[in-house]
């Protein structure tokens, strides 16, 4: 009797009861079905992955694209030096002195930049004459004041691509 399954009958109900060391229902789930689902879930992912591909000998596609040669050569424009007094909410004046050359993308916009001069350099004036000390504090003021005349010089400029801003003086006073 301790081989086989005892099955009494309580009415209605039917329990079965399993001898020791037999699997019953939460067993069987938790130790031999749960374990497959992952096996078959981790290797259905490793598949989809791309992981497994060194095993199975699938072949990879190698796409080569014609990417025109970027030309490297920098080119540089620079602004005259420019000193504007700064927002202090009247206080005492500070000043700030500046010195900035454009790195541009083709030697041919030189030319069409000189005639743009006047508005970069007023773009550049009125928005420097609204910064405060602070703002130039530490790299990160420096990077924001960076990206903000980069975004205005481009603007003013457009068509003509402007690169880089870079800054050859910067004097705090």
């Amino acid at each position: 009797m301790a081989d086989q399954a005892v099955t009494q009958d309580l009415g209605d109900m039917e329990i079965e009861a399993t001898p020791k060391g037999g699997l019953n229902g939460k067993k069987l789930v938790l130790f031999i079905i749960l374990p497959i689902l992952l096996l078959i879930g981790g290797a259905a992912g490793a598949y989809f992955a791309g992981l497994l591909d060194p095993l199975l000998g699938a072949k990879e596609e190698h796409v080569e694209e014609q990417v025109a040669p970027v030309d490297t050569r920098a080119v540089f424009f620079d602004l005259p030096q420019m000193l504007v007094n700064l927002n202090t909410g009247g206080k005492k004046n500070n000043y700030l002195k500046i010195s900035i050359s454009l790195e541009l993308t083709r030697e041919e916009d030189r030319a069409e930049l000189t005639n743009l001069l006047p508005r970069v350099v007023d773009n550049f004036q009125v928005y420097l004459r609204e910064l405060r000390v602070e703002d130039l504090r530490g790299s990160a003021g420096v990077q924001r004041l960076r990206e903000e005349l980069l975004m205005r010089v481009n603007t003013a400029v457009h068509p003509i691509e402007v690169r880089d801003v870079l800054f050859k003086e910067m004097l705090v006073q």
